[in-house]
């Protein structure tokens, strides 16, 4: 006697509902379609700042697909001390304002380039956790192929998505899935001339196996990505000079005021 469909068809349905999913849709059609289905979860990702006026930029952005990847479970940030002289600290509420629990964030922090690199490892081979965003300060000769084919292994084995944040950095041949680079740009305003949401300047640099070179103008409402219409905030200037943070500054109060 054969098995009725609607069987078969709770069957599958069953089945595919327990297989992890290999992709985390950004929100965006064309960005998810470039990416043929979204970021690809545990694999690297690469995300540079456009100058270094733009390192809070690409730090948000960069916490924004850490946050698609871990879909609610644990991230771990690994950051070089340099950063917080020359971008400033992590703040809290900052996280909290762009969508983030800052309980979600394990912080830890490395003297060097080799202390983040090992500690994102490490990381990486932790299959409880969401995502881990690792940060070394500029072009360190640590991080060459091997330290990313390494990463890469680590990602593919443990399922943990791992994004690589490169401030005052230059492209360098890795083994990342996709890279990004990332630019400030003005956000929209919310009723009563409030701050908008964040809005990134983002182009796809390069994607394995796939095209690259696309860019889009995207913002960020806490949970996911959002397109906004070609050239209508593109060409409109900041709502404030975009400069280097100092010490005394976050991260997050220049993604507020610029975007």
């Amino acid at each position: 006697m054969p098995i009725p469909q609607q069987i078969l068809d709770q069957v599958n349905r069953l089945a595919a509902s327990g297989r992890p999913a290999s992709h985390a849709a950004l929100g965006v059609a064309q960005m998810d379609a470039a990416l043929g289905g979204g970021l690809k979860l545990g694999a690297l990702h690469e995300v540079y700042a456009a100058t270094a006026g733009d390192e809070a930029a690409a730090t948000g952005y960069a916490l924004c697909l850490a946050a698609r990847a871990a879909a609610g479970r644990p991230i771990v940030w690994v950051r070089q001390d340099m950063t917080d002289a020359e971008t400033g600290r992590v703040h809290a509420p900052g996280l909290a304002d762009i969508g983030i629990a800052p309980d979600s964030i394990v912080l830890v922090r490395g003297r060097d380039a080799h202390e983040v690199l090992k500690a994102g490892e490490d990381a990486a081979r932790c299959a409880g956790l969401g995502a881990v965003l690792i940060a070394p300060w500029s072009n360190p000769r640590q991080l060459d192929l091997t330290a990313s084919r390494r990463l890469t292994l680590a990602a593919a084995e443990s399922g943990v998505t791992a994004m690589m944040l490169r401030l005052a950095a230059t492209p360098a041949p890795s083994t990342a899935e996709t890279r990004w680079r990332v630019a400030s740009a003005s956000s929209r305003l919310l009723d009563a001339n409030a701050p908008g949401f964040p809005v990134f300047d983002v182009t796809l640099l390069r994607r394995r196996g796939g095209a690259a070179g696309q860019t889009w103008l995207v913002e960020w409402t806490r949970d996911r990505l959002v397109s906004l219409a070609d050239g209508i905030w593109r060409t409109a200037p900041l709502s404030r000079p975009v400069a280097a943070l100092s010490a005394g500054r976050t991260a997050y109060e220049a993604i507020r005021r610029t975007g």
